[in-house]
């Protein structure tokens, strides 16, 4: 009996400790490390040269060398790493270099040592509450020397300097190395905690918070004066620690002595010959405007020519000394109050330089725009020039933010599971960089041109609106939601409206929406919201914030034709904004009848794809097939062989009888939709409608997700493997595309609603793919967004294109013209590393192309991941770096070139029964284009016709001169 209970102890305990390393029972070791004395760590121990652990009272023997004394982990704590990849409380001295850098897990140990730091700051020591009094657990000695070592060994590689030069030089603010501390993360994780502790304290927080300036200190100590009887002795000690700590931050940084900071360098090196002339020339200057650019100017010496010499402990000094010249700016910025115009511009265009040299913007993306920030002195400029300006450096924002999101973004996510406060990492690495003087001073010259000529957008709790653009013309009304963190599988309501951080990958119809994480212009959840008429913006992290405080009441939001965007409360809508809501006014609204008279569903077999046109889309198989089939014909090198599966296999096999009822699946799918008509007519409430639909559409799918296929069917499939592609049915890796009927009809075009199958090989993946992509039409995101435009969704058809894998190095999209501008005579091009992520919503490199091949850089990619496809099946997701473009010069004149050809013989464009632009998703591999699908561009012509959204800003004369030297104050 002894034996039995013995075996089952053992049992029980191996079970505890192969337990998975789930988000809840890490939330739990959390809760549980917080508490106690020695939190992550089990004892503190000697670790020996030889690799062996010593009691901390039995040091390392003389003849084995000198040993480190620090903590060792409890066993969880290991088995957490080992399993999880996840490192709490990170001792750095008890690391190999290489290992801690995590080049496999794209340096994920740098990146969670960081944030865990952050969460230290912020939560009275988060996992360390306790234990950071724990004697012993850490020799900061050990960890600097480690520190410097770590940097010393990481900086000596040229390729890591050149493709992580952001994250080397932001870790540098983390990991001791120097005796060298984060004041700026102190001053705000302090200054917030004080806030949540004394409310009276919050407008002072805000301040340090959203607009840091040495003259805060007076407002800290003024607020403590006047309130110290009210507080204990450890808040006095705090406020304190706080007025100290921004004391030390504020102190002006000394110009005369940064040279020393490089003065091991050779003599005669670059680096070290202009920070001798910047520290002689500028020691004695106080003048803002002379001291930012000549700083961004010297920080920029230092990015391109830290290679010069390849010591890591040179390139580490250089770095530190980088870091000192952005302090000098940021505490240089807010003192600089700009005279005239021409001054504005130069201090946007300074401090656009000082972030690319700190490596939020990579200097090929600083290159590519740079000739747009440096506008030619002169005496008058006009308006529409200062608008692109503006809008050129708040591109300059965007990119900054979305490089701190795109380095850090798995780690907080992983985090953030677990640790909701992880996710305030972002706010805190963003507002302790340059990209806060930027964006308040783009608001500032953004607010100036405004009022000079007349065009700024209305929108309530907002401070700062120049940070805010909008993408799609529409107008809505309805109760706001404002989400921050992000928002994948979030449930959404088709009557309000969303402010997203990250919005969900598989959004559903909303009516309206706004992002700071934008993905891409030309994305399939952007087209939609854009053929709908859906108004859509671009926002700032801070705009986010601010509209918390309309989060829950009903607003009035609208988007021009020019970008000008309203906000406000439904309270106070004007006569003619309720107008647009009469009842009225409702019939304005199109929709759309699918044309099912002309379908042909005599073809039950499948087709060759270089069989059927253009002139087939609609009538035999939905336009992907029928356009590339087309493309197929026109550039036969430039498009892979295909199959095609009509509509007519999809109605043949719907026509057979459903399990479990009385009739086919097409009676089925009949009867619903007949039925829901019936409920309209009765009464019933919208969302009882929908219920009743969703639930009939969902046993639908599972029906389908079962059907049998015919033999005949089955039997031409793999002849035409064989015949079209080469080989046998679940030899070649392929791709199955949902291409219905209801696509590409006039205002609407149906991107990305129903199902794509990555890549399938296997001959049972493949033929299930079939009955996926035939059920995909009736999922609930698909269904929802066809109620909004379509008479008769019931009568949607798909059919299926088969085409072979390419294993593309970059895919995207093509616009055969610049939609943002509304101008034909340049191109707009979207591209990811990779296959699909363009228009999935990646953040993508996007370019406006003109009539000459030359590209405008409006947006690089932020994707550190790409999707490859193997040649056994699936996807797997590869690290990639930002370090160099995705598109070359060539790549851009190789658009440019195919899509004036596009125009010139695609049978609409020939005889003119198509006059507008074309969508077309192409990729490369090798150099060599491939096309993968066209149709036509679609937009919402009531939105961009609408008097209403005409009116915002008709009064704007965009060709305005503006006087560049004329004092303006602001």
């Amino acid at each position: 009996m002894k034996r039995i209970l013995l075996l089952l102890v053992i049992i029980a305990s191996s079970v505890a400790t192969a337990q998975e390393f789930t988000d809840t029972r890490i939330k739990e070791m959390i809760k549980e490390y917080r508490q106690l004395d020695r939190g992550p760590y089990k004892s503190i121990n000697w670790f020996c040269p030889d690799g062996t652990i010593r009691d901390a009272k039995d040091p390392c023997p003389e003849a084995i060398g000198e040993g480190i004394q620090h903590a060792s982990y409890k066993k969880d704590v290991e088995e957490l790493a080992r399993k999880r990849n996840i490192y709490f409380a990170e001792i750095l001295a008890s690391n190999k270099a290489w290992s801690f850098w995590d080049g496999n897990n794209n340096h994920s140990r740098v990146k969670q040592y960081q944030l865990g730091k952050y969460l230290e700051s912020v939560d009275n020591g988060w996992i360390q509450e306790r234990s950071k009094f724990y004697r012993g657990a850490k020799q900061i000695e050990d960890e600097e020397e480690w520190g410097r070592k770590f940097y010393y060994t990481i900086l000596s590689d040229n390729d890591l300097v050149e493709r992580d030069f952001f994250l080397i030089r932001e870790s540098l603010r983390d990991i001791p190395h120097d005796g060298d501390t984060n004041l700026a993360q102190d001053i705000r994780s302090l200054s917030k905690v004080l806030a949540e502790r004394h409310s009276k304290f919050m407008d002072i927080r805000i301040k340090i918070h959203g607009n840091p300036q040495a003259a805060d200190i007076e407002s800290v100590k003024k607020w403590l004066d006047k309130n110290e009887g009210d507080i204990s002795e450890q808040s006095k000690k705090d406020f304190n620690k706080l007025m100290s700590d921004m004391q030390e931050f504020f102190e002006p940084v000394s110009v005369k002595d940064l040279s020393k900071m490089v003065a091991d360098w050779n003599e005669g090196a670059y680096i070290r010959t202009q920070t001798e002339w910047f520290s002689k020339f500028y020691a004695t200057e106080t003048d803002p405007a002379i001291l930012v650019p000549a700083a961004a100017n010297l920080m920029c010496d230092i990015k391109t020519n830290i290679k010069d010499d390849k010591r890591g402990t040179r390139r580490t000094n250089a770095l530190e000394l980088s870091i000192r010249l952005e302090e000098l700016i940021f505490q240089q910025a807010g003192s600089w109050e700009p005279v005239d115009l021409q001054e504005h511009l130069d201090k946007i265009y300074s401090l656009s330089e000082a972030l690319a040299s700190a490596g939020y913007v990579e200097m090929w993306e600083w290159d590519a725009i740079e000739s747009e920030l440096f506008l030619a002195n002169g005496e008058t400029i006009k308006a529409h020039e200062l608008l692109d300006f503006i809008n050129t450096g708040r591109s300059q924002v965007e990119w900054g933010t979305g490089m701190v999101n795109a380095i850090y973004g798995d780690v907080v996510e992983q985090y953030s599971q677990f640790e909701p406060k992880a996710y305030g990492f972002y706010d805190d690495r963003i507002r302790s960089s340059l990209l806060l003087p930027l964006g308040d001073a783009i608001g500032n010259l953004g607010g100036l041109v405004s009022r000079q000529i007349g065009l700024t957008s209305q929108i309530a709790s907002v401070n700062n609106v120049s940070t805010i653009r909008g993408l799609n013309p529409g107008y809505t009304k309805g109760e706001l939601v404002v989400v921050s963190g992000n928002a994948e599988g979030m449930q959404v309501d088709p009557n309000k409206i969303y402010i997203f951080d990250h919005p969900p990958s598989d959004l559903k119809p909303v009516a309206g929406i706004a992002t700071v994480s934008e993905g891409n212009l030309v994305s399939h959840v952007q087209l939609l919201a854009r053929n709908l008429g859906i108004p859509n913006a671009a926002i700032s992290i801070d705009n986010l914030n601010d509209l918390k405080e309309l989060d829950g009441e009903e607003i009035f939001y609208a988007v021009s034709n020019r970008g000008t965007v309203v906000i406000k409360s439904a309270s106070d809508m004007n006569d003619k904004e309720n107008a647009l809501f009469n009842t009225a006014s409702k019939k304005e609204k199109k929709t759309i009848r699918i044309p099912e008279g002309k379908l042909k569903l005599d073809g039950v077999l499948p087709l060759d794809m270089a069989a059927v046109g253009s002139s087939d889309s609609g009538i035999l198989c939905g336009p992907k097939a029928a356009n590339l089939g087309q493309l197929k014909q026109l550039f036969p090198d430039k498009v892979v062989n295909g199959i095609v599966i009509p509509f007519g296999v999809f109605k043949d096999h719907m026509n057979q009888n459903m399990p479990e009822t009385s009739g086919s699946y097409w009676d089925f799918l009949m009867s619903a939709f007949a039925k829901a008509k019936q409920l309209k007519a009765d009464g019933k409430s919208e969302q009882e409608i929908i219920d009743y639909q969703l639930g009939e559409l969902a046993i639908l799918r599972d029906a389908i997700s079962k059907m049998e296929f015919k033999p005949s069917f089955i039997n031409a499939l793999e002849a035409d493997f064989k015949s079209i592609l080469g080989d046998k049915l679940g030899n070649v890796p392929v791709f199955l595309r949902s291409d219905t009927n209801m696509e590409d009809l006039e205002e609407f075009t149906g991107a990305g609603l129903n199902l794509t199958v990555f890549n399938a090989v296997a001959r049972e993946k493949v033929i299930n793919g079939i009955r996926e992509v035939w059920a995909s039409p009736y999922t609930e995101r698909s269904f929802k967004w066809r109620q909004v435009y379509l008479e008769n969704p019931e009568n949607v058809y798909p059919s299926i294109l088969i085409i072979p894998t390419v294993d593309v190095d970059y895919s995207g999209v093509l616009i055969t013209k610049d939609f943002i501008n509304d101008n034909e005579n340049s191109i707009t091009v979207a591209m990811s590393r990779g296959a699909g992520g363009a228009v999935d919503g990646q953040n993508a490199e996007t370019y406006l192309i003109d009539q000459e091949g030359k590209g405008l850089l409006i947006s690089p990619a932020r994707e550190n991941k790409q999707r490859k496809l193997p040649v056994t099946g699936g996807s797997v997701m590869e690290h990639v770096d930002f370090d160099t473009s995705i598109l070359t010069s060539q790549n851009l004149k190789t658009i440019r070139e195919f899509a004036k050809t596009v125009h010139e013989i695609m049978p609409g464009s020939e005889d003119g029964s198509y006059t507008g632009a074309w969508d077309i998703e192409l990729g490369f591999k090798d150099g060599k284009m491939y096309l993968f699908q066209i149709r036509p561009f679609v937009e919402n012509t009531q939105a961009v016709n609408s008097e209403y959204l005409n009116s915002i800003d008709a009064d704007v004369d965009v060709n305005t001169a503006l006087l560049l030297h004329k004092p303006i104050a602001i």
